[in-house]
């Protein structure tokens, strides 16, 4: 279980999260959605152990235990994904090479060998399907001259190549186009079973039209004033965010 109690961060001594809450069963898919400003960069930053966010108060669980004392690495080792509204480029660094030193890096902290050079890359040939990559994708160097849409299906690959307990995706369908929405949709779906939590956020209501959310929560001003099934983002998409500000129904 993934759960944020309480939780208040402070940016350059500005306070952004005001008591968020949120819990997340595996198997659940929650979708956070609001308007610019409304604190979805700094909880994907706070999750993800960034410097500069500064929780004042409260806790983020993961598998009954507190988190914010661990390093990203040691975040990302227990088996917590962070993908980034903007993936960076590594130049010269391959992504078969990326990848296998990520998932390594995981199994040794986890207690477990090293994936083997033959399991590894029947693996990768098998997940490279759901994003709709041919195997040049892997040979090139990390996100180096990718399209925005072939970035964002390179972080669902490796989504998909770590196998986290945890999946927090931040804007990943931002600047797609609609082949490249439905290929991190499928990925997404690949990526899901029982066992596994996705927080995903997003300004837009058209992945969802691909995806099967339990919970739909809206972050204004540093909390979540709501929280629904899917019905709630076609009221959204109909009245906007100052329909929940006006409190009306």
């Amino acid at each position: 279980m993934f759960k944020i109690n309480n939780l208040k961060v402070s940016v350059n001594e500005k306070e952004i999260l005001k008591d968020f809450n949120i819990e997340v069963k595996p198997g659940e898919l929650h979708v956070i959605m609001g308007p610019n400003g409304s604190g979805k960069s700094t909880l994907t930053q706070t999750i993800a152990g960034k410097e500069n966010y500064i929780i004042n108060n409260g806790d983020i669980i993961y598998k009954d235990k507190s988190i914010i004392d661990l390093d990203p690495e040691e975040r990302a080792g227990k088996g917590i994904f962070v993908s980034f509204q903007y993936p960076i480029s590594l130049p010269g660094v391959n992504n078969i090479y990326f990848l296998k030193e990520a998932v390594n890096s995981v199994r040794k902290y986890q207690g477990k060998n090293e994936i083997s050079s033959v399991d590894f890359m029947k693996k990768i040939k098998e997940k490279i399907k759901d994003v709709d990559f041919d195997e040049s994708f892997i040979n090139r160097a990390v996100n180096e001259g990718f399209s925005g849409g072939e970035k964002k299906r390179n972080e669902i690959l490796q989504l998909l190549m770590m196998e986290p307990s945890v999946a927090i995706l931040d804007e990943t369908d931002s600047g797609l186009d609609i082949d490249a929405l439905k290929t991190v949709a499928h990925g997404i779906n690949a990526f899901r079973n029982s066992n596994r939590s996705i927080i995903l956020i997003t300004h837009y209501q058209r992945i969802l039209d691909y995806l099967e959310p339990d919970k739909i929560h809206i972050l204004m001003d540093g909390s979540i004033v709501k929280t629904g099934d899917i019905d709630l983002v076609n009221i959204l998409e109909d009245k906007g965010y100052k329909w929940i500000k006006k409190g009306s129904n």
